[in-house]
């Protein structure tokens, strides 16, 4: 069982909230494609999904493979769960009152289950590949330079993730050459992004090491509804 202070518990609640926030955000948000260099198109989605895959190197980094796994299993439950729930909105029938926004409802939320069925494989897998790839580095690579490992472990996890997706999602729709031409391009933009966010990842990792509580009280699962629920 892993004990935390109550202090350290607290943070990595707020840490988990960001990573789910981020995932959800990325599988929805990133729908939409916005204009980017050279004619290409790029998801907004780039925007907020590195920050799933360098959170679970950062509390890897601070509290070890066990908690960033956790991490990985919240973030499949709750994608699992929301893909589910998305499925069954759309096929409960409609009320009348309702059908002013069936189109743009089903717009939104008509996700395919080929492509939900993408989304959740190639989000498991990749995530938890990246947690044994920054491992990895780290035993191989000492402790220093965390961003040299993350990054790594990003570029290994962000193109696995990459390519299950658009396989999956788009294997016979588009010709082989356009999807290794989208594969790439989405990669890099990944990579970039992440890149772009390893600042935030020290930030991050000071945070949640931080100061502990004075005689901070270890705790376990048993005790975890009193510290998000104090006593009145």
């Amino acid at each position: 069982m892993i004990s935390l202070t109550e202090h350290s518990l607290k943070k990595i609640i707020i840490a988990l909230t960001l990573y789910i926030t981020s995932l959800f955000a990325a599988n929805t948000l990133g729908l939409k494609l916005m204009p980017f260099i050279f004619g290409s198109t790029l998801s907004v989605g780039v925007f907020s999904f590195p920050i799933v895959f360098l959170m679970t190197d950062v509390i890897g980094e601070v509290h070890g493979k066990q908690m960033a796994k956790l991490f990985v299993m919240a973030g499949f439950i709750s994608t699992l769960c929301f893909i589910l729930y998305s499925l069954l909105s759309i096929y409960l029938p409609w009320a009348k009152e309702g059908l002013w926004v069936k189109d743009s409802y089903y717009q939104i939320f008509g996700i395919s289950t080929r492509i939900a069925v993408a989304s959740l494989v190639a989000f498991v897998i990749a995530e938890y590949q990246d947690v044994i790839a920054f491992f990895f580095f780290r035993k191989h690579l000492g402790t220093k330079r965390f961003w040299l490992r993350s990054m790594l472990s990003n570029m290994w996890s962000q193109l696995l993730d990459t390519i299950i997706f658009m396989v999956i999602a788009f294997a016979g729709i588009y010709s082989l050459p356009l999807l290794g031409k989208i594969i790439i391009s989405w990669w890099l933009y990944k990579v970039v992004m992440g890149l772009l966010y390893t600042p935030l990842s020290y930030f991050a990792i000071r945070l949640l090491r931080g100061n502990s509580a004075p005689e901070g009280k270890l705790i376990g699962v048993q005790d975890i509804e009193s510290v998000i629920i104090p006593p009145r």
